[in-house]
């Protein structure tokens, strides 16, 4: 079983939601990159999504724009994000971790060797959000073939031909997006969410983790009761921006340890 598939698996029996921070490698500085991520994982993170920086990130709203920007300027690639996870990994975190970045970034790599580098460093899997997954097949059999998961994104706007092909391909769990648009806090989380949760559980067995807009506690707990992962992602890039840079890890912590005490589910009446 691997480290995705233990843990989901684990918080289930636990009745717990997973939390699972994204930050991109190189932010804020290269420096204290390192240190941020231990900090995120030692707080009670259940997955970390590390992000690979990238000059024109789609997917992304402004916060994370930035972020990432702020880190191709420190120098960072896409080799420096496989050598954090193998330093991590060397120093014995057992936390899954994922890459997320665009597919040029790893065609110009050269995908083989990517997954062979990615798989002797220690990452877990890929969430690419340009892969589209009616075109995925090659790149999926290309990771499976070393063991690594190919996370597929599913949006309520999701033509029927594209959920066949992600509910097909997909592995480790789905990310769902809880709102058009990009990514970004935001107010409150869609009143359709839980709907669009439960029809997405008619057609796939594979946990279901909720991105795009998770502020804050409130929205974890909403989310904890009907998904089984909760992604953040801009509020945690917000908490390093406005922390004074001898508070950040403590500011980290603190809000990680936060969002995690919100992921227990309300158990149900019997």
């Amino acid at each position: 079983m691997s480290r995705i598939d233990e843990m989901f698996a684990r918080l289930r029996v636990k009745g717990e939601c997973a939390l699972i921070p994204y930050i991109p490698v190189g932010y804020p500085t290269a420096g204290e990159s390192e240190s941020l991520i231990r900090a995120i994982a030692d707080a009670g993170a259940d997955l970390i999504e590390l992000g690979v920086p990238y000059a024109d990130p789609l997917a992304d709203g402004p916060t994370i724009q930035e972020a990432s920007l702020t880190a191709v300027a420190n120098g960072t690639n896409l080799r420096t994000c496989i050598s954090m996870v193998r330093t991590l990994r060397d120093s014995g975190m057992e936390t899954p971790i994922v890459l997320m970045g665009y597919c040029n970034s790893f065609l110009a790599y050269g995908l083989d060797q990517l997954a062979e580098h990615a798989k002797n460093a220690g990452v877990d899997g890929f969430i690419i959000p340009d892969l589209p997954s009616t075109m995925a097949k090659s790149w999926v059999q290309i990771f499976e073939s070393r063991g690594l998961k190919v996370i597929f994104f599913l949006a309520p706007t999701t033509s029927e031909e594209r959920a066949t092909a992600v509910v097909e391909q997909g592995q480790g769990f789905l990310y769902c997006i809880s709102v058009a648009g990009v990514t970004g806090e935001r107010e409150s989380m869609s009143e359709d969410l839980p709907q669009f949760i439960k029809q997405a559980r008619t057609v796939t067995t594979l946990p279901l983790a909720v991105g795009f807009g998770i502020s804050n506690e409130q929205h974890v707990r909403e989310v904890s009761e009907y998904a089984d992962g909760a992604i953040v992602g801009s509020a945690l890039i917000n908490v390093i921006r406005h922390s004074e840079p001898h508070e950040t890890e403590v500011e980290v912590r603190r809000f990680i340890q936060k969002m995690k005490q919100a992921t227990r589910k309300t158990p149900t009446p019997i």
